[in-house]
């Protein structure tokens, strides 16, 4: 049997089991055994349980603080590379530490691209990943990347709301580019809010740019974190006379408090995929999967076929 017949074998890091079984049925296979050893003082050695010698393999797993969930990441690549794998891609739903891309102040580490090339010297021969914090993130690596956009999975969710007067938002001015994205396929107006910060996750001033009275307001984001941002815009935009206010944020890292913030905003309801495994349910929060998402690109990466449609808009 020619090794380009072989059928790829999937495996997953332990943060991102639910999501890479999602996956692995979307895709029609099965999903490998990774068997986790550990060691008293927390270091531990995972080991692929069945041959992937010639093989394309994909190892999916979000890599969201701790830090443990990236070493798993990486030492589960070297096992495979040591292992004669044929082609390694790492899918990565949530490619965590990329709000560090570029040194916004002295003596910082740019981690982003630390982190990549980590991943290129374990061995990954492939990325792929979906709504990075910053686009050229991309740039960090040598090896290919599939960047995918979430709006593939959340254009049709909107659509389905059939909002009157909608108004998209974007909840500061780094992500003006891709609200305007989601307006334009949308056919509707954009208004951005201007934000300033003490220091991290700490909000000092936010003012609204643009009208909001009498609309439906979506807000996007790549990421939901203490949710501050998130509540403390719909507050405004509730105030300056909106109808309603949801948000949609791909990655909901939904730290300390934050479930909590949402479910006591004015926020009408947050829509969020499942890259990362949500801590609890909320009545005022969605989940949207991406598995057949991500499925799909695996499919035509296999297949070597285009996959332009899915992280295109």
């Amino acid at each position: 049997m020619s090794i380009n017949t072989l059928e790829p074998k999937f495996f997953s890091c332990t943060q991102s089991i639910e999501l890479a079984e999602k996956i692995v049925k979307e895709y029609g296979a099965n999903l490998g055994s990774v068997i986790i050893s550990k060691y008293s003082d927390g270091e531990f050695q995972p080991a692929l349980v069945e041959s992937v010698r010639g093989r394309r393999i994909f190892i999916i797993g979000s890599t969201f603080p701790s830090a443990d969930n990236l070493m798993e990441m990486l030492l589960i690549i070297d096992a495979a590379k040591r292992a004669s794998a044929r082609h390694i891609t790492a899918v990565i739903p949530y490619f965590g530490w990329a709000r560090q891309d570029r040194k916004d102040k002295p003596r910082v580490p740019i981690a982003a691209k630390l982190i990549a090339k980590m991943l290129e010297s374990a061995g990954a021969t492939r990325i792929i990943t979906m709504d990075l914090h910053a686009d050229q993130i991309q740039g960090f690596f040598e090896k290919p990347v599939d960047h995918l956009f979430a709006s593939t999975m959340f254009m049709p969710y909107i659509k389905n709301l059939k909002l009157d007067n909608l108004t998209i938002a974007s909840p500061d001015m780094g992500g003006s580019k891709r609200a305007y994205a989601y307006s334009k396929h949308l056919k509707s107006d954009v208004v951005i809010c201007y934000k300033q910060r003490l220091k991290a996750n700490i909000i000092s001033h936010m003012e609204l740019i643009g009208d909001v009275k009498g609309k439906n307001v979506i807000l996007v984001d790549d990421m939901v974190d203490t949710a501050g941002t998130l509540a403390k815009a719909a507050d405004i935009m509730m105030e300056k006379g909106a109808i309603s206010v949801r948000a949609i944020a791909t990655h909901g890292l939904l730290s300390g408090n934050a479930i909590e913030r949402v479910e006591n905003s004015k926020l009408t309801e947050l829509i969020i995929s499942d890259t990362i495994p949500l801590k609890r349910a909320s009545s005022k929060i969605k989940v949207v999967t991406c598995a057949t998402l991500f499925a799909e690109v695996m499919y035509n990466v296999q297949n070597n076929t285009s996959i332009s449609d899915k992280f295109i808009m």
